[in-house]
């Protein structure tokens, strides 16, 4: 494994993690932000919004694309902190590590660090954040993903089961107030999920659950990135006790999972940890669980 510091997307200092089979570019101009994570010569899965690229220091949040590190549930102060500022690299071995400053808006410092496996595609990410306030603060990681635009997002449900032998619920499925289940872009299968980025839908679309064994994938262009994160059943979660949620609208699509509520003294930290990989010659057809059975369920760890 490599670790080389290039530029990148009109910023001068970044950092390009690679196996010689895919790579990783971790921005430190802004961030902690993971902008490009692809085959080598191949597409970036991540969406870069072309306006936002190489730029730093605004007054406001920026999207940018990629992947971040986030806090939930969503609010005003403590998600939009603003992350337009360097951050500092660390690179030790097959581990990168990018640090942002405390935020002065929450006063959490917020973390990503980035451990690519030898040979393969797998990447282990921990989201780390930590609280630098002099009070006890409660929030639950979050973890987005913003996926180039054209492909489908895929999400799983817990293990179905038949009626009456299986009495109790087994899982939340949570809508937003534009949530619009007669949408085109859902594809409802038993098992699965489907959620299409269409560059010509105008209205956004979002959903969330709660699932163990918590997966996000998105298919493009016959190659699909796969992040996978363990959620724990007795902890509580944000938003009516989701562990992942899935938003589009005509520009990206976003796999997000979340961990689950943290109550954290001065200095105490909280840790997401998901692993991704990426996969080629991915073809579905029909959209059926047969078929997402037939891609996933090898994959699924």
């Amino acid at each position: 494994m490599s670790v080389e510091k290039i530029a990148y997307g009109g910023w001068p200092n970044c950092y390009r993690v690679s196996n010689g089979e895919v790579e990783l570019i971790v921005t430190s101009d802004v961030g902690p932000r993971v902008i490009r994570y692809g085959f080598i010569g191949g597409q970036n899965l991540f969406k870069e919004f072309a306006d936002q690229m190489g730029k730093s220091g605004e007054k406001t949040w920026q999207i940018r694309g990629g992947h971040r590190v986030w806090v939930g549930p969503e609010d005003v102060k403590y998600t939009y902190g603003l992350d337009n500022g360097p951050v500092k690299v660390e690179a030790s071995g097959t581990t990168l590590r990018a640090v942002q400053p405390t935020e002065p808006e929450s006063g959490l410092q917020k973390s990503l660090e980035i451990h690519l496996a030898p040979t393969g595609t797998r990447v282990g990410v921990v989201h780390r954040i930590v609280n630098r306030n002099v009070l006890p603060v409660e929030f639950a990681p979050w973890a987005p993903s913003v996926m180039a635009p054209g492909g489908i997002g895929i999400t799983g449900y817990p293990p179905r089961g038949t009626h009456p032998e299986m009495l109790a619920p087994t899982n939340p499925l949570v809508m937003w107030g534009y949530t619009d289940l007669s949408d085109p872009r859902w594809i409802f299968m038993k098992k699965y999920l489907g959620l299409r980025q269409d560059p010509n839908a105008r209205t956004p679309q979002k959903i969330g659950l709660f699932n163990p064994h918590t997966f996000g994938a998105y298919l493009l262009k016959n190659e699909m990135f796969l992040k996978q994160y363990r959620a724990e059943v007795d902890k509580m979660y944000p938003e009516y006790f989701c562990s992942f949620q899935t938003f589009t609208n005509a520009d990206f699509l976003e796999l997000e999972t979340f961990g689950p509520f943290a109550k954290l003294l001065p200095d105490q930290g909280t840790e997401l940890i998901e692993n991704w990989s990426l996969h080629k010659d991915v073809h579905i057809q029909h959209w059926t669980d047969a078929e997402v059975d037939a891609v996933l369920l090898p994959l699924l760890k």
